[in-house]
């Protein structure tokens, strides 16, 4: 096996380069890939240039996969693979991914472990926006003040797709705005506004998809969310990911927030998707 693995920022990113290929698909480099993924948060193959069976094959060595949406797209592609794009030909429903444009974790309002990292293939890059944004919501917590860490430890946060939805609700035509609103039929999931892994580290649960906090006061719930939002974005605990044609990223969706730049719809921005299985449920 002979993949290199060069870090970005001090605390996020990695860049991954290869000699051979074929070498990304060996189950010796899965669990180089899997354990660089969990410690550097996200990784970066430039123009590696995946079919949607390579990527496939790539995580299924990583992990059990899972879907995380439904059927809401018109593709004609694997189904285990789901195309990112504004295209309404191919999503009738693009208001799930006007959403993206939001700091938000995959996978908090759904009933099951958190996915461990999301894998995503760049097939058609816009001139202009469309870069993707992660924070470390590992490095963001370790950062703290340790008079912050007291303060927030043991508060739970309210998650759910509406809330994760609301700053585009106004954007949504008016007569299917409950319809869309509404996706996950409404759902809210508890969860600890600091996680403890079952490695014993800790890191942030939050993003848009928290509406509140149990037992406080909404205005300062929500203002406190924010607070470690953009503590957790700062540029110490961040990187922003300008797209080229065939890019794959990996990151640790259990340990890091993200989000999409605003791109134009006419640009034809087009991602492939794929996710892996958590296998442990966010524990205060």
């Amino acid at each position: 096996m002979a993949i290199h693995f060069s870090n970005i920022k001090e605390f996020i990113g990695t860049r991954v380069s290869w000699d051979d290929r074929a070498d990304l698909f060996t189950p010796e480099a899965a669990t180089a890939i899997r354990a660089k993924v969990e410690e550097r948060t996200v990784l970066v193959f430039p123009e590696v240039d995946l079919t949607d069976d390579e990527q496939l094959k790539i995580t299924e060595l990583l992990g059990p996969k899972v879907r995380l949406t439904g059927k809401f797209n018109v593709q004609d592609n694997n189904e285990d693979v789901y195309q990112v794009t504004l295209d309404e030909k191919i999503n009738p429903q693009p208001e799930y991914v006007l959403g993206t444009f939001f700091w938000h974790m995959d996978g908090l309002s759904v009933d099951m472990p958190p996915p461990f990292a999301t894998l995503l293939s760049c097939r058609i890059a816009p001139d202009k926006g469309g870069e993707t944004e992660f924070c470390s919501t590992y490095a963001a917590y370790e950062g703290l003040p340790d008079d912050d860490k007291q303060a927030i430890e043991g508060l739970v946060g309210v998650h759910s797709v509406r809330a994760s939805l609301s700053p585009i609700a106004d954007a949504i035509p008016e007569k299917h705005r409950e319809r869309v609103m509404g996706i996950g039929g409404g759902m809210e999931r508890e969860h600890p506004i600091v996680w403890t892994h079952e490695s014993g580290r800790k890191s942030l649960v939050i993003g848009t998809t928290t509406d509140r906090i149990v037992g406080m006061e909404v205005p300062a719930a929500r203002a406190l969310l924010i607070r470690l939002q953009e503590w957790a974005a700062q540029p110490n605990f961040s990187l922003r990911h300008k797209w080229k044609k065939g890019d794959f990223v990996i990151w640790d969706n259990t340990g890091a927030m993200h989000r999409a730049i605003p791109y134009d719809k006419s640009t034809g921005r087009m991602m492939h998707r794929t996710s892996i299985a958590g296998t442990e449920a966010v524990a205060a």
